[in-house]
């Protein structure tokens, strides 16, 4: 019997409960990117399967016939295993893309830009894909906002806009979830100023051509990256250690409203930061535009723009503070979905009622007791929710500030100012929710805070006067 058993264990294998069992390896199962990040109010938005660490523009841009060219260089990671993945560009057209040196093929369907590399790329894995690309960029209309994109003027251009504008001039992630560094050499005619984000770097000329460099080096969302071309007075001084430029276009008075606005821009953010910690970025400064296409101030990251409307009843430092308040609420701290826009809006404009109480002009008290009294509240309108065409509504502005003021009274002074310099330091370059804020005010607090955000925030009542 044991002979037979020795055979029957030499031929079919022998394994105990005491030996491991063989290991299996299967090939990864590589499939697409999704065509959205996952926005509820904008599901084409961004794309799934990747993380962007940094774009990299080298870009040409000549006025007398609108037309762009260039490279984009866009480093990034993927979150899965990527058979291919989307960008989102805009009537572009792509000549080339390589994958980490290796051609790609490529599709563009709409705004939607398809990169299918030769090989699959693993999660994990790093990996670079460089574009080149051009045409005539495109502009478009926001019924609330007005017009964003690429504006072209016979000086140059303007690239602006919110919640999209990026698309129209680079293939990009184009959600505030995937923040990503920025760098831009633009080449435009020489004479002709062109005007970015964040440190300037060496200009060079040549040929009748000057090639401008910019950096921003803190991740940044898409739709905060900016250019402006055109003749514009340019000022470079340094402030705290750090570079502040400040453009004018050539058009507005050399020492009217808006020149006279934008100089205050240090002293209002030395202001902030005493109230929401040191500022975020490693540049500072604005531009002030002269198109009237441009209804709207953004708060493009490390430098914002201003439209000439905010200007014509003389100098606006209001509007400074709002953008510059941006810095930390909407820049270093991205909203993680539009739904959560307030986060951005209502503490900006808080910012406004700091800065006028601090001028002078009025307490905090009294910019939220005009508000309050004056508001609509027989109108529907939430400002937690306000749903994709109303992120920019009366609600999500004026609401958004009440709810930030009514914290303040909820949780007391000392507690706010926990929260404000915590909400800054802790979210510093990242993204952060409703239910974020919620979450580190009660910790602070020690109280409940549900009923308050849902009073201010969503409900359809006239809450009680804090």
């Amino acid at each position: 019997m044991a002979g037979v058993l020795c055979v029957v264990l030499a031929v079919t294998g022998c394994s105990t409960d005491d030996e491991p069992a063989p290991a299996t390896s299967s090939a990864p199962a590589f499939g697409p990117g999704a065509e959205g990040i996952g926005d509820p109010y904008f599901p084409k938005y961004g794309n799934g399967g990747y993380d962007v660490a940094g774009y990299d523009l080298k870009l040409r841009y000549d006025p007398r016939d609108g037309k762009l060219t260039g490279t984009a260089t866009i480093t990034a990671t993927a979150k899965q295993d990527l058979s291919r993945f989307n960008l989102d560009l805009s009537k572009l057209a792509v000549r080339n893309v390589t994958v980490d040196g290796v051609r790609a093929s490529s599709s563009a369907a709409g705004a939607e830009l398809t990169v299918t590399p030769a090989a699959g790329i693993r999660t994990g894995q790093a990996f670079t894909t460089v574009i080149e690309y051009g045409g005539e960029p495109s502009q478009f209309h926001n019924a609330v906002l007005g017009d964003g994109g690429w504006l072209k003027n016979p000086q140059g251009a303007v690239a602006l806009g919110q919640p999209e504008s990026a698309s129209t001039w680079f293939p990009v992630n184009d959600h505030p979830r995937d923040k990503a560094t920025f760098k831009l050499e633009m080449t435009v005619p020489e004479g002709v100023e062109a005007i970015s984000n964040g440190v300037p770097g060496p200009r060079r000329s040549t040929g009748g051509w000057t090639t401008w460099t910019w950096s921003e080096s803190a991740p940044m969302a898409s739709y905060l990256a900016m250019v402006v071309i055109g003749q514009y007075r340019v000022t470079t001084s340094t402030h705290n250690g750090k570079p502040m430029v400040v453009a004018v276009s050539e058009k507005l008075p050399v020492n009217g409203p808006a020149a006279q606005s934008l100089a205050r821009t240090a002293e209002i953010t030395d202001f902030l930061a005493t109230k929401f910690g040191p500022y975020p970025f490693d540049a500072n400064g604005g531009v002030a535009v002269d198109d009237q296409r441009i209804g709207y101030a953004l708060e493009t990251q490390s430098r914002p723009v201003y439209g000439p409307a905010f200007f014509t009843g003389g100098a606006n430092e209001g509007v400074v503070a709002h953008e510059l308040a941006h810095q930390w609420f909407g820049d270093s701290v991205a909203l993680e979905k539009w739904q959560d826009i307030w986060l951005n809006e209502g503490f900006a404009t808080y910012a406004e009622w700091l800065w006028a109480e601090h001028s002078g002009r009025a307490s905090v008290q009294a910019s939220f007791d005009n508000v309050y009294n004056s508001y609509p509240w027989n109108q529907p309108g939430e400002a937690g929710n306000p749903g994709a065409s109303r992120i920019f509504s009366h609600a999500v502005y004026q609401r958004g500030g009440m709810t930030v003021f009514a914290l303040r009274k909820a949780i007391g002074d000392q507690a706010f100012d926990q929260l404000l310099q915590r909400w800054t330091s802790e979210h510093k370059d990242g993204n952060a929710d409703t239910d974020d804020l919620i979450a580190m005010a009660e910790e602070i607090s020690g109280k409940q805070l549900d009923d308050l955000f849902q009073a201010w925030l969503f409900s359809t009542e006239k809450p009680a006067r804090p």
